[in-house]
């Protein structure tokens, strides 16, 4: 029962901070309005300075979600009663390495939210703690050892993680849109592994949690790509 209740309360929390709508919303954030129609909100522009580079934006463009009514936003409650089931091996090291890629993901956009004053950054790194917190609950479940336990930020078990984060992390440190451009890339990778992860699975409460840190990946994809300059 602490297990069941400890993993509830942990994607109840990543649910809660990815539906908020400052995750999914481009640099203009909601209340930046001045209390302008819908129709005047889309077709103004926001602009900023960034790295010494003036971006401008759609206030809102990306996904179009910010009212609660996101898919993670109606996932929460299903989540704190899906059971558990059984794992293959295969299955526990899919888990483990889902465990690595929402550290990387989290070491990697809290560097990029030192370095760049685009608040995207470290709202979504602070999205991939709680997601993090949901996928080791399911480890402690299924009795998987956790390969990011006493991992310093930007250090990872599994070489191709590693060399992935690098990659990522040189890419990102040139630029802020290198850095969106990273994370639009792992993000898209993400979306790829756990919809993989998710076939022939026969553990409720793993497929849930697979399905939460879909819909936040697709959220936080459709964030990056609103914020860069086509």
């Amino acid at each position: 029962m602490k297990r069941n209740t400890k993993l509830a309360t942990a994607i109840a929390a990543a649910a809660a901070v990815v539906t908020g709508g400052i995750l999914i919303a481009g640099p203009a954030t909601a209340g930046a309005t001045g209390g302008q129609t819908p129709s005047a909100r889309s077709t103004t522009q926001s602009s900023m300075m960034m790295n010494g580079q003036q971006h401008t934006h759609r206030p809102g463009d990306g996904t179009g979600v910010g009212d609660g009514n996101g898919p993670c936003s109606r996932s929460g409650s299903a989540a704190t009663t899906a059971p558990s089931g059984t794992l293959s091996a295969a299955q526990k090291t899919t888990l483990a390495r889902m465990a690595q890629e929402e550290k990387l993901a989290h070491d990697l956009y809290t560097v990029f939210a030192a370095r760049y004053d685009a608040h995207v950054f470290d709202r979504i790194a602070a999205a991939e703690t709680h997601h993090l917190d949901a996928v080791r609950t399911l480890l402690d479940r299924y009795d998987v050892s956790d390969p990011t336990t006493g991992k310093a930020a930007g250090d990872f078990t599994d070489t191709t993680v590693q060399a992935t984060y690098d990659r990522l992390l040189k890419q990102g440190t040139a630029s802020v849109d290198g850095a969106l451009k990273a994370g639009l890339t792992f993000e898209t990778a993400d979306i790829a592994a756990l919809t993989k992860a998710r076939s022939g699975l026969d553990a409720p409460d793993v497929e849930q949690v697979y399905a939460n840190l879909l819909a936040a990946s697709r959220m936080h994809q459709a964030a990056f790509d609103s914020w860069l300059v086509r």
